[in-house]
């Protein structure tokens, strides 16, 4: 499925497409001659230039998210993701984008339900990458910045995926295919709010679905909205992790937010997440 992938990608110093070379270490090259290696984890980095002011997660970060999946804690919100997607990927040759893929899980479980489909996971974080390489061997993996204009040819995505990542719905509307689908999964009031008390974690703010709204009019139409409770009943390093996987992690290290829960031992709390499907619409000129 890697080929499948590589057709779609464009080369992001001069938009050329892409081949496949194979000697010696598995490298991505344009016409004009600009070439990218394969870390040895499998994933491509294509930041050219300064790279990016934003601030990628740490490998403690990530590390503490890939526990706290493989563990199964979301696996409701995975199967949901991939129940959503499923029904426009079953061609061969359709194509998934997980924008902010992290560690591979969410579009692991997409590619096991929808197994013709070939799959791109971008991420910032080449610590998320690794684990994501590792994961989803078959897709292309590439350390990406989704403020810049991506690295895919026009529609050409049948589906694109954002889980807990940022949001650029001009370029998600450039890449997707006329009926594709973009689906976001965003936290609902009351994410996590029994941890959020104790764990130093943001408040997730009323309104926050009317202002992911907006931001997609003009460039998608909204056709179906889902919520999804999930209960979590969570035990010693498990609280920790959770806490310390998202935005705490960014400005508390682990030490800090264990003395935040106070050697809390067991904690019940309650997963909302929103996750919206979008469809192709009007674009800004």
């Amino acid at each position: 499925m890697l080929p499948d992938a590589v057709a779609a990608l464009r080369c992001p110093v001069c938009s050329g497409t892409f081949v496949l070379d194979h000697q010696a270490q598995l490298t991505l090259k344009c016409p004009t001659g600009h070439a990218f290696d394969a870390a040895k984890q499998g994933y491509f980095n294509l930041l050219t230039g300064k790279g990016t002011v934003f601030e990628s997660d740490s490998a403690q970060m990530v590390a503490a998210r890939q526990r706290f999946l493989d563990a199964g804690h979301y696996a409701p919100l995975e199967e949901a993701v991939a129940g959503l997607a499923s029904d426009f990927l079953d061609r061969p040759g359709s194509l998934v984008l997980d924008a902010g893929t992290g560690t591979g899980h969410y579009l692991r479980t997409v590619l096991d339900a929808s197994p013709k489909a070939a799959a791109i996971g971008l991420d910032i974080s080449k610590f998320a990458l690794r684990r994501a390489a590792r994961l989803n061997p078959e897709a292309a993996n590439l350390v990406w910045d989704l403020w810049r204009p991506l690295p895919v040819a026009d529609d050409a995505v049948d589906v694109v995926m954002v889980v807990f990542a940022p949001r650029n719905p001009a370029e998600f509307a450039r890449v997707l295919r006329p009926g594709g689908t973009l689906i976001v999964v965003t936290p609902q009031p009351g994410h996590l709010a029994d941890l959020a008390s104790l764990g130093g974690m943001l408040k997730i703010e009323e309104g926050k679905a009317e202002r992911l709204a907006a931001t997609m009019s003009g460039y998608f139409t909204e056709a179906v909205e889902h919520t999804l409770d999930v209960p979590l009943v969570l035990s010693g390093s498990e609280i920790t992790d959770l806490a310390y996987m998202g935005p705490a992690g960014h400005h508390l290290r682990r030490e800090e937010i264990d003395a935040l829960l106070h050697g809390r031992a067991t904690l019940a709390t309650t997963a909302k997440f929103q996750l919206s499907a979008f469809t192709g619409g009007p674009r800004l000129s």
